[in-house]
């Protein structure tokens, strides 16, 4: 059984979406991002970036987290957001190119989480996790979907979703980055319909948000503890359901600090003890499982593995983060914990290899590894089987954008 709840979002007005969607802030060059917090008042980014002016606070610090906090209801005070009247589930298509997502927005169970009904696959960052609770603490929202996905092989969810598209959506623009966005309110009718489908899933699976599942787990944790006051939303967290079949997966790459006192000779010659290496002319992605390609000294080179690491039986051991973290990153460039290690940070498949290596330049890391993306099977096998991946295993779209249909946790 899957329960998805209801929730009386905070969202734009009609007229107001496209202006008031955003990406995460990370996402955008920082002089796009000043065009966009100079010239539109109506933007999300305002409230997660609200020092666009003369006010400074420390990052993640509480002050900063409290004028977060003002400036989301400085929205809701100036009727940038609206409260529906009613609770509502939606549906939410995002069209990229000829491909579309198209899935349910609503409250996914913290109680289901803790009971492993949703199910896990990479591990979280200790610091971050931390973190983004103390932030919900403050701020009182979900403004980001964490991305669930589900398997529909009988087609019981997707097949109602024909009927609802054909109504005028509530929201329908496109974005800059040439994405078409709708989204469409339920009937209680409907509402009941899909909330039925979803009760006879046994389980679903997190594509993307392991951070933000955490810290909304976290929250209500913390809140339970603390026997501060409890409202109806600390049960549920902000999530988009999506069938497995309709996603794209690509890897999640890795560059390191330094070379932990080897030389470049040095790395090759203790590379080859496991992989079989060859040097390319020019930067390319790996082409197959097991097949990675290493950045080092304005240097590329295939490292092919040997069939002596591939452990095939093994969920976690089988994959090409597992082996890299096995045989490269822990011993020869002493990357004990990836989850709080300041010596690796991790680069998302979507961007070029020539971002890639300017990324690397740019921050005076020496060497980086890019890894072919698993596929769906290879996630579902490590979460049935309760096991972790290395954090930042994966990336995954769709992406979606934050101020669409705000989650309140204090409601």
């Amino acid at each position: 059984m899957t329960k998805i709840s209801t929730f009386k979002a905070l969202r734009p007005a009609r007229d107001k979406a496209h202006l008031v969607s955003a990406l995460p802030i990370y996402t955008y060059k920082k002089k796009v991002l000043n065009a966009i917090l100079a010239d539109n008042p109506y933007s999300f980014l305002h409230i997660v970036n609200p020092e666009f002016g003369p006010i400074f606070t420390l990052q993640n610090s509480p002050e900063r987290f409290n004028l977060i906090k003002k400036t989301y209801d400085d929205f809701i005070n100036k009727g940038t957001l609206i409260q529906e009247n009613d609770s509502k589930i939606y549906l939410y298509r995002q069209t990229k190119q000829d491909h579309e997502y198209t899935g349910i927005i609503a409250g996914a169970s913290i109680a289901e989480y803790l009971n492993k009904k949703i199910k896990v696959h990479e591990a979280t960052i200790t610091n971050r996790e931390e973190m983004f609770t103390n932030y919900l603490n403050t701020v009182g929202y979900n403004a980001e979907p964490v991305l669930l996905t589900y398997s529909d092989k009988e087609n019981k969810i997707d097949s109602q979703f024909t009927s609802i598209m054909a109504k005028r959506p509530e929201y329908e623009f496109a974005t800059i980055d040439e994405l078409k966005h709708e989204l469409w309110i339920l009937t209680n009718q409907e509402q009941k319909s899909i909330q039925k489908s979803f009760d006879s899933l046994e389980h679903v699976y997190i594509a993307d948000g392991h951070h933000r599942t955490a810290s909304s787990v976290g929250l209500s944790i913390l809140r339970s503890n603390n026997n501060e006051k409890r409202f109806k939303n600390d049960e549920a967290f902000l999530a988009f359901f999506i069938n497995e079949s309709r996603i794209h997966i690509h890897e999640f790459n890795r560059i390191i600090r330094n070379l932990n006192g080897h030389t470049k000779e040095q790395i090759l010659d203790l590379l080859q003890v496991n992989f079989d290496i060859k040097p390319i002319s020019e930067a390319k992605k790996p082409s197959r499982q097991h097949e990675l390609t290493m950045f080092i000294e304005n240097d590329w080179f295939v490292l092919c593995c040997k069939p002596k690491i591939i452990n095939s039986q093994h969920p976690v051991k089988s994959i090409d983060t597992q082996i890299l973290t096995d045989y490269v990153l822990t011993p020869i460039l002493n990357i004990e914990d990836l989850k709080n290690s300041k010596d690796i940070d991790f680069l998302s498949g979507d961007i070029s290899l020539e971002d890639f290596q300017e990324e690397i330049h740019k921050k005076d890391f020496k060497i980086g590894f890019v890894l072919y993306p698993l596929n769906i099977e290879d996630i579902k096998k490590v979460a049935d089987n309760e096991m972790i991946m290395p954090p930042k295993s994966t990336w995954i779209e769709p992406k979606l954008r934050s101020g669409l249909t705000i989650y309140s946790l204090n409601e």
